[in-house]
């Protein structure tokens, strides 16, 4: 019986891997531009630190988190994030001493036991950042400027929506304005949302239910509760990134599916991948940092998937040919064989690619690799060369030819050809 991969875990071949790498090398040098460093977490982290940052009573930790019991009888999830436990290494390395405002970013997998579809597994991964220690609304706004500089850099096409989910102060109004509406359409709605409006109300505004969606066209705004403090600071987030000419749409009932957040949520949005429609989201999370036992300092961040990334670049004509070689070294007969092996190793530490055939093939079938690999150069060289003191270097794309002279040190033979090939 042959073993394979569970469902939803998906292996990463060569030739999809060189456009995750280029998703990560444009997402790295643009998070550096803004002044972000890397951070790496661990996968694994105790169940209470997602329970109390994402919330009790939603998906994730209700139906989706992968969830055991250790040898200690310690609860251990495997992450279905990354800002808990970006944050949970923040305080208890107590990092806002070192700078008052940190700007973090990590990429790694995360895991979700939720129904595996286009663009979503349950094994996945993410690019994240957190901003901790400001609440300014500029912030929010070149938060978002530059999730959008890298959706644009890959050459993605992509909408971004935001909304504003108040604070502490504003929102238990609005929460008991919404009971009530959904009150008076109980036993009409979905069974989660049926249990959302007893749990947590605001959820039930992100059902992907058209029967759902249809009732809630009517239900009551967060924009119409929010404090004179969140509306202002509303009003400025769009008047940050209207300075910064980045378009966006007002969602209102963009709600986001984690209980962290407050005032500013959004979400990438694009129309290529059916009803999972969101590439990247965020928000600001002010509360949590406290809440995991840290000061009480602000924080906004966002994450956006690899996978729909590497899905919208390969729907978009943007497939990634593998690496090519810069030299193939063909070599026909036992000495010749000797000194390639050399040669090519050789070649290595001057930084070049290079490959050979240590099979001893035929010249023919040693071209055909050539080939293959995709080599700009290919150097033919036999025993009878080696006695001559000389070799063919081909070009592999004009077919071109000329004798080369085979230096007896073969550092010196490696040099010469990394200076040529270099240059070309």
């Amino acid at each position: 019986m042959s073993v394979k991969a569970l469902k939803g875990f998906k292996d990463i071949l060569p030739d999809e891997v060189e456009i995750w790498q280029r998703i990560e090398r444009i997402a790295r040098d643009i998070f550096h531009r803004f002044g972000f460093s890397e951070i790496k977490v661990p996968i694994l982290e105790k169940t209470d630190l997602f329970v109390r940052s994402i919330g009790e009573a939603t998906d994730i930790v209700e139906k989706e988190m992968y969830t055991f019991t250790d040898r200690n009888g310690a609860s251990i999830t495997m992450r279905p994030e990354g800002t808990a436990s970006v944050l949970r290494s923040f305080v208890e390395h107590g990092l806002h001493v070192r700078q008052p405002v940190q700007r973090l970013y990590t990429i790694g997998p995360m895991f979700r036991h939720e129904r595996p579809q286009k663009g979503r597994l349950r094994q996945f991964h993410q690019l994240s950042c957190e901003v901790l220690g400001s609440d300014l609304p500029r912030l929010d706004a070149e938060v978002m400027a530059m999730a959008w500089l890298i959706l644009k850099e890959l050459g993605l096409s992509i909408s971004l929506e935001m909304n504003s989910l108040g604070c502490p102060a504003c929102r238990p109004a609005f929460k008991k304005t919404l009971i009530a509406f959904l009150q008076g359409h109980a036993g009409q709605l979905c069974e989660d949302c049926e249990r959302r409006r007893e749990t947590n109300p605001l959820r039930v505004l992100d059902c992907k239910s058209a029967n759902c969606q249809e009732k809630y066209k009517n239900a009551p705004s967060i924009l119409d509760h929010l404090c004179e403090g969140c509306g202002d600071h509303f009003q400025a987030v769009k008047q940050g990134l209207d300075v910064l000419n980045i378009p966006y749409s007002v969602n209102s009932f963009m709600v986001r599916g984690l209980d962290y957040y407050t005032r500013t949520t959004f979400e990438l949005i694009t129309d290529a991948l059916g009803a999972q429609s969101a590439v990247g989201a965020g928000g600001r999370y002010d509360g949590l940092v406290k809440q995991l036992g840290g000061p009480d300092l602000p924080g906004i961040g966002f994450g956006m998937g690899i996978e729909r990334l590497a899905l919208l670049l390969r729907q978009s004509g943007q497939e990634a040919a593998l690496p090519g070689i810069d030299l193939f070294v063909a070599a026909l007969g036992e000495a010749a064989q000797e000194t390639g092996y050399t040669l090519t190793n050789t070649l290595r530490t001057k930084g070049l690619k290079a490959a050979m055939d240590l099979e001893g093939r035929s010249l023919k079938s040693q071209m055909k690799q050539a080939g293959k690999s995709g080599a700009r150069f290919a150097l033919i060289i036999g025993d009878d060369e080696l006695a001559k003191g000389e070799g063919v270097l081909r070009d592999m794309t004009t077919r071109e030819q000329e004798t080369i002279a085979l230096k007896q040190d073969t550092a010196a033979l490696a040099a010469s050809l990394a200076e040529r090939i270099q240059s070309q």
